[in-house]
């Protein structure tokens, strides 16, 4: 206690930095194994191929590097603010320059950008990197405004429209590679789960490939900005065993969709023009 009577202020604020402190510990201590494990992510779904941990280690030290650098710039200020508080009406020594400082803000980026630019170049080489023989290769098109995914080598077809939303099978354990095309805009395919994403463009043929390794329903959607009803641009994914893979194939052969579809010129499939593909009809 002062002579006043009052909690010195350095008590103060370590008092208040420990109930912070004791606050988060409970808070963190009350969340499930699953909230915990979604907060290891940082807020990166769970992941559902073989490549995700090198997007995910990436993204980890990215925010890795955003908190140091946070912690850093934070504590200078609130180091400036108090060690260079206003003390008497008297004008502080003014001066030109500091060279301590300026070499300190000039090459502390390099200490940042270098290893995030190296990691990112590094990883990105792996995730881009494209087998010469995959399991499956299944050719998008993305067209305004649905998707249409062609299994190139089973020879069968399904065909997304505004108001039927298509579903993409893949076998899970086998690495599928992603031949992408557009007739019309820019689009992006794009399935969370699998932390991958890569723009369809119009003339510039696109391709990736990934290795599913757990079954289940997933979600996948245009990343790119396409048009009027670039919100209808979603489709489902379905990670399966390789007799259901094979089952959903025997289905379509069955439902006449045993063709490999081209791009149409320009513009989506509409219902009319879905049944001209179905029956073997000009669909251009």
């Amino acid at each position: 206690m002062s002579q006043s009577g009052r909690v010195r202020p350095a008590r103060r604020r370590v008092a208040t930095a420990a109930v912070l402190l004791l606050g988060t510990v409970l808070v963190l201590g009350g969340c499930s194994a699953q909230q915990r494990d979604d907060w290891s992510r940082l807020a990166l779904p769970e992941p559902a191929t073989e490549e995700t941990p090198l997007i995910g280690d990436l993204w980890i030290g990215a925010w890795i590097a955003a908190f140091a650098v946070g912690v850093l710039v934070w504590g200078l200020i609130i180091w400036a603010v108090i060690a260079y508080r206003r003390r008497s009406d008297e004008l502080p020594k003014q001066t030109r320059f500091n060279i301590p400082i300026e070499f300190l803000y000039t090459v502390a980026p390099l200490f940042i950008i270098v290893p995030l630019f190296w990691y990112t170049a590094d990883h990105q080489e792996q995730i881009t990197e494209l087998s010469d023989d995959p399991d499956v290769t299944i050719g998008v098109i993305g067209q305004q405004w649905s998707w249409t995914f062609n299994y190139m080598d089973e020879e069968a077809h399904d065909v997304g429209t505004i108001n039927d939303r298509p579903t993409l099978f893949l076998p899970v354990g086998q690495t599928v590679r992603f031949d992408l095309m557009s007739p019309d805009v820019i689009h992006s395919f794009w399935i969370p789960a699998f932390y991958m994403k890569m723009d369809v463009i119009p003339g510039h043929p696109n391709a990736f490939q990934v290795t599913p390794d757990r079954e289940g329903s997933y979600v996948g959607r245009c990343a790119e900005l396409c048009g009027a009803y670039h919100q209808s641009m979603l489709f489902n994914v379905e990670v399966v065993s390789e007799q259901e893979y094979q089952d959903h194939i025997d289905g379509l052969r069955e439902a006449g969709q045993d063709t490999i579809i081209e791009p149409p010129i320009r513009g989506a499939y509409d219902d009319e023009v879905l049944d001209d593909v179905n029956t073997g009809g000009d669909h251009e």
